[in-house]
């Protein structure tokens, strides 16, 4: 789907509940999100078979695979919430993968694909405020500070394209 010298994001598959679930199972990888971790793989794979904003929008979140030996880093891209008509850049990643400039890496390609090939004229990005390393990659994307929101029982920070 989209590629970096060191990266290739592609479409999460039922193959990767094993990875998603173990992600997720770490409560430091989750700390931020307002996300619950799966109660099992089997819980990871009915995500993965519900998920369907590959089909609904030909886009979503994709694993980020590490060229150089096919492990499973984590997951990054767009999603659309069309509640409030919004798109947004997130990313989640395994804790040995973090300060590797990996997020950094996957949210820009994921970025510049919603804006340059999918023409979205202003994607967010939003985290804890106390997420101070999800807020830096927001900053180094380019991504400006819009607005604080409480959302999940916490303070968050909401970052947008210019």
């Amino acid at each position: 789907m989209l590629n970096t010298p060191r990266i290739l994001l592609r479409e999460l598959t039922l193959a990767d509940a094993e990875s998603l679930y173990r992600l997720n199972a770490d409560p430091e990888v989750i700390r931020y999100t307002g996300d619950a971790a799966f109660a099992d793989v089997e819980a990871a794979k009915e995500f993965l078979k519900s998920y369907d904003h590959y089909e609904k929008y030909g886009f979503g979140r994709w694993a980020v695979i590490r060229k150089e030996d096919g492990e499973f880093l984590g997951w990054c891209g767009i999603k659309y919430t069309p509640e409030v008509d919004e798109y947004d850049v997130g990313f989640r990643f395994f804790k040995k993968c973090w300060g590797g400039g990996y997020a950094t890496e996957a949210a820009k390609v994921s970025l510049d694909y919603g804006l340059n090939e999918l023409r979205i004229k202003t994607l967010v990005g939003r985290t804890m405020k106390a997420n101070t390393a999800s807020v830096r990659v927001l900053e180094k994307l380019g991504m400006t500070y819009w607005k604080s929101m409480d959302f999940h029982g916490g303070e968050w920070v909401v970052y947008k394209t210019p």
